[in-house]
């Protein structure tokens, strides 16, 4: 088998296995922005499986480009679809729209004018070093939200699927720069960009595909009876472990100290991270740590809003005791758990007195 076969056959592969992780992710979590995401991101990687050439091809036709530009726009997927996956409370906004939607036609525009008017090796280049940018930016959600994942096999898969995808998008985006211009067509590297892509694919679908969806994406939470009591003994140092936590919240009100983080509170709980995390997770239903320090510090907040004597106290000074560094994260929080402002929580009080 020649390797231009061998490379058609591999893409093939990939095109299948993202058709079949989309409409496994269809059947099952299509009202979970997370799970569109994965879908959307995986129909984008499939024409990139169908487009990914390295170095010189065929004149790009008009079904082809728009194609590619989906393929591009894919990148900006992956961002999103890292921020949903990691990030319980993340809603799309109108700007994430247009981001897309700019770097598709950015994409699109390189296609049909840029790039055959003499500029391929200009456009090829800035196209994937676009890319690298949304991959960077990805990473670092992923690194910057890992600390505070309270959902154990979600912290071990989204390791893999980010560095993974992120590995096969960066050695991509590098072979494009490395021959953008180039007058012929690489096989090897196609055949080699082929190989690399379809073993992520197929790592990636089979990992989605056996992970509880409970553990990946948001879910309602639903009443599970037990098949068994557990141990006595251990529901017993559970229960004062999660006495001993909430206590450090109450008494000492920790989660106003500036960069308390879990291992904090297991140091002081004297107990390793993982446990805790676990107590924090199954005991108290939270998924992310920073959603359970911040829900005891908009209680204290709104004691205070609701509070007669605190009424000339500003609401940015109120944030900062309780333990937020700043008024912009303080009014989000505070909106998305109570459905207003602190202002307006403030106000209704006031009026209710």
């Amino acid at each position: 088998m020649t390797l231009a076969a061998t490379e058609l056959c591999l893409r093939a592969a990939a095109v299948t296995l993202l058709l079949v992780l989309a409409a496994s992710m269809f059947a099952d979590f299509r009202n979970v922005l997370a799970g569109r995401l994965v879908i959307a991101f995986a129909l984008g990687t499939a024409a990139h499986a169908v487009t990914a050439s390295i170095g010189a091809g065929e004149p790009i036709s008009v079904w082809h480009a728009p194609l590619i530009a989906l393929s591009t726009g894919d990148i900006v997927v992956f961002w999103l679809f890292t921020r949903a996956l990691f990030d319980d409370a993340f809603v799309l906004r109108w700007w994430h729209g247009l981001i897309w939607a700019a770097v598709v036609t950015f994409s699109f525009v390189n296609c049909m004018w840029i790039a055959p008017g003499g500029h391929a090796r200009a456009a090829i280049t800035t196209v994937n070093l676009l890319a690298l940018v949304f991959i960077a930016l990805a990473v670092a959600q992923t690194v910057g939200s890992w600390s505070a994942d309270l959902v154990e096999r979600r912290r071990r898969v989204r390791v893999f699927i980010v560095a993974a995808s992120a590995l096969y998008g960066g050695m991509n985006a590098l072979l494009q720069i490395a021959y953008a211009g180039s007058r012929v067509t690489v096989e090897w590297a196609n055949l080699l960009n082929a190989v690399v892509l379809t073993g992520i694919v197929a790592a990636i679908t089979w990992t989605m595909m056996r992970v509880d969806g409970a553990d990946l994406f948001a879910l309602p939470v639903e009443p599970v009876i037990a098949n068994a009591q557990p141990a006595a003994m251990e529901e017993a140092a559970d229960q004062k472990l999660v006495n001993a936590l909430m206590r450090l919240m109450a008494d000492e009100r920790i989660y106003r100290q500036d960069n308390v983080t879990i291992g904090t509170l297991a140091t002081r709980l004297k107990i390793p991270e993982y446990r805790l995390r676990r107590l924090i997770n199954q005991r108290l239903g939270y998924r992310n740590f920073n959603v359970f320090l911040n829900n005891h510090r908009i209680e204290e907040a709104k004691a205070a809003l609701a509070d007669p004597s605190q009424a000339e106290v500003p609401v940015i000074t109120i944030a900062m005791d309780a333990g937020f560094q700043s008024l912009g994260p303080f009014n989000r929080a505070f909106k998305a758990t109570t459905g207003v402002t602190p202002t307006e929580y403030r106000k209704l009080k006031v009026s209710a007195a």
